[in-house]
């Protein structure tokens, strides 16, 4: 063997990922379950010399900076090429894996990464948990099924398991010949400090770049019994009924009463009404704990006897000692208050770009925005019940997520979709600046048929922070940007499929094939995106001196394909044409009307997104889960892919329209 082939490593892929499961994790002999781990995914690449190169899911070289994980697994191949995929993980003094611990020796290498050579941080060690083999010798696995993948990777010898081993993985058979589930595995996942569990197809091959169904994520929800220590009254659509519950706990070191959090939802109306009934014949002036919760925790608290158990669920048990993303689950008759204990501070969720949601000690707290400091509220309030996913958790998306969103806002008047009680209470459209507006945001005056109307402009991080912090779930946008004051002439064109009774994204994907070949013929660049509703979005980059010629063009292609295929799909808006159809939506080309943006937020049950996505994907749809991304999904597919409708921002992407 040339010297050159001895020290190539293998060439790097990009990594298969792993699909949400929506709460439903998968059972049956063909699935194997593997620990879903907290720490920085990484790619191992061995060449025949021993030769070892770490690279991270974006193709960094992790290889200097986990230098002790580096010719590690050399010895025990003999010669030969190896490809792992993997995690790097720290471990906290707990022997639980402490994503924080890995963050702070990240930023101590970032900071001194351009001081002296060899730099080590043995104070922290980390360790490479492989869970898949892409290679070994000259044989490419990818092809090869999970099962036989796993197998070869046992195999290996792991000469230093402090440093590199094996994640463990069961299959559903070898649950079941020990009495066991697959449920029972993820309660074993979650008492071991685990993330959650990744069911994995054991027929599967390895995707590289994909985001299969073979692959399924199931993020933990731990429950916790709690003493019911106060209450309070509900607001708005609540009022008259209880709102929420304040929670307490038996500090496990010292046995005091400790106040833990509160819940708001899981409740029916009937829960509340009983619940309301039982707490006012226990009520108490004082509250019971041994140290005063913080005031503004505790604002229009009603206090009560600390008699009744009952269970909730949720994501997170801070160091500040709070349960965090709740819900309800009922009384407990069969426990004692004396046996409820807190739970222990678990390792705390991966910390975000600024500005991050600070663990909130309170109702406000300030935080740095950009050049601009910000006084959240309330970032315990949860905003999607069926999800838990609270008002913290949405600025803390729009934040991650502003960097590939704010070009697509730049210039032009936002309309929002307010839901300050969440996606189950009122929601309003708020064209005008509210009141109360900070007076750096910009913002803008027009004129049309509905009046002067003053609109804000989100160009930088703290004003869509902003607009965050006031429950602004959905911002929709014109296709035109505002020009020295004034509209400007549209410099995009849109077609809204929205799917009728008995349609769904699956057949606007087929419609939007059709549309994707006309376009590009015309000369025009399409890209898609889903609505993150039903439906889904078609764009061009456009250059025109004529407002109304994009609504012109759109409604000939809207009304060319209606009359090839009348069976599927109908050009008009009325209901009674919809059944069965797509219908093509071209009249938002109208400069009056508004499109969901892009990566903006839906108020449907569950926090999904409007997301942009590749004409491979559009074209490979074949049911409604495959083009439905939840915020978290969002933020992976960024990292995975930048911003997918780059291509329209800027003048380089527009093209004119046919005549």
């Amino acid at each position: 063997m040339a010297a050159d082939d001895e020290s190539r490593v293998p060439a790097w892929l990009e990594p298969m990922l792993a699909k949400a499961d929506g709460g439903r994790l998968r059972t049956g002999p063909e699935w194997a379950y593997e620990y879903k781990l907290d720490g920085y995914r990484a790619a191992m690449r061995i060449a025949p010399d021993g030769t070892t190169v770490l690279t991270s899911r974006n193709n960094i070289d992790f290889t200097a900076e986990f230098a002790d994980l580096a010719g590690v697994l050399a010895p025990a191949l003999d010669g030969q090429a190896a490809y792992l995929d993997g995690e790097v993980v720290v471990y906290g003094e707990d022997g639980r894996i402490d994503f924080e611990r890995m963050q702070e020796r990240r930023g101590r290498w970032v900071r001194h990464q351009s001081g002296p050579k060899g730099l080590e941080f043995t104070d922290v060690p980390v360790r490479f948990l492989a869970f898949d083999l892409l290679r070994l010798g000259d044989r490419s696995l990818l092809a090869a099924p999970y099962d036989e993948r796993r197998r070869l990777l046992a195999e290996l010898p792991m000469p230093d398991p402090y440093r590199i081993s094996v994640v463990r993985a069961v299959t559903f058979d070898e649950l079941a010949a020990d009495r066991r589930t697959p449920a029972d595995f993820l309660a074993h996942a979650a008492a071991a400090g685990y993330e959650g569990v990744v069911a994995k197809l054991r027929s599967s091959a390895y995707s590289p770049g994909q985001r299969p169904d073979s692959w399924l994520k199931h993020p933990l929800i731990r429950t916790q019994e709690v003493i019911v220590c106060g209450w309070r009254p509900g607001q708005r659509s609540f009022t008259g009924t209880l709102g929420g519950l304040l929670l307490g706990a038996h500090d496990p070191g010292t046995g005091d009463l400790v106040y833990i959090g509160d819940v708001g939802t899981g409740f029916s109306q009937a829960t509340r009404a009983d619940l309301m009934a039982q707490l006012q014949a226990i009520e108490r002036r004082t509250h019971p704990f041994a140290t005063t919760p913080p005031r503004e925790d505790t604002v229009r608290a009603r206090w009560v006897e600390p008699r009744l158990v009952g269970e909730i669920v949720y994501r997170q048990f801070t160091r500040g000692g709070r349960v965090r993303h709740t819900a309800w689950r009922g009384l407990r008759q069969d426990k004692d208050p004396a046996e409820v204990l807190a739970p222990r501070a678990g390792s705390p969720e991966p910390a975000a770009p600024a500005p991050p949601p600070p663990e909130p000690s309170g109702q406000r707290i300030t935080v740095q925005a950009g050049n601009r400091r910000l006084t959240l509220s309330n970032l315990d309030k949860v905003l999607y019940p069926a999800a838990g996913f609270t008002k913290g958790e949405v600025i803390n998306y729009y934040s991650r997520v502003a960097a590939v969103l704010l070009p697509h806002l730049a210039g032009r008047p936002v309309t929002f979709i307010r839901y300050p009680n969440g996606v189950d209470g009122q929601k309003w459209f708020e064209k005008n600046v509210p009141k109360g507006a900070p007076d750096w945001l910009r913002t803008v005056r027009l004129t049309g048929s509905g009046g002067t109307i003053d609109y804000p402009l989100l160009d930088d991080l703290p004003g869509l922070v902003w607009a965050a912090n006031m429950a602004a779930l959905e911002l929709h946008v014109p296709q035109w940007t505002v020009a020295s004051g004034a509209r400007g002439t549209p410099d995009r064109l849109v077609f809204d499929l929205d799917p009728g009774p008995g349609t769904t994204i699956v057949d606007c994907c087929r419609v939007a094939e059709r549309l994707h070949d006309v376009l590009v013929a015309d000369g025009l660049t399409p890209y898609a995106k889903t609505s993150g509703s039903k439906g889904m979005q078609l764009y061009c980059g456009i250059s025109t001196d004529d407002p109304g010629a994009p609504s012109a063009y759109a409604k000939r292609l809207a009304q060319r394909l209606a009359r090839e295929t009348p069976e599927s799909v109908t050009a008009v808006m009325a209901k009674a044409q919809r059944p069965g159809r797509v219908f093509i939506d071209w009249s938002q080309n109208n400069p009056a009307k508004t499109t969901v943006a892009p990566y903006s937020l839906r108020g449907r049950d569950h926090p999904t997104a409007s997301t942009p996505v590749t004409w491979d994907e559009v074209r490979a749809c074949r049911h409604v889960t495959h083009l439905t991304f939840t915020a978290d999904e969002v933020l992976d597919r960024i990292d995975d892919h930048g911003d997918l409708l780059a291509g329209l921002t800027g003048s380089a992407g527009a093209a004119a329209l046919p005549a």
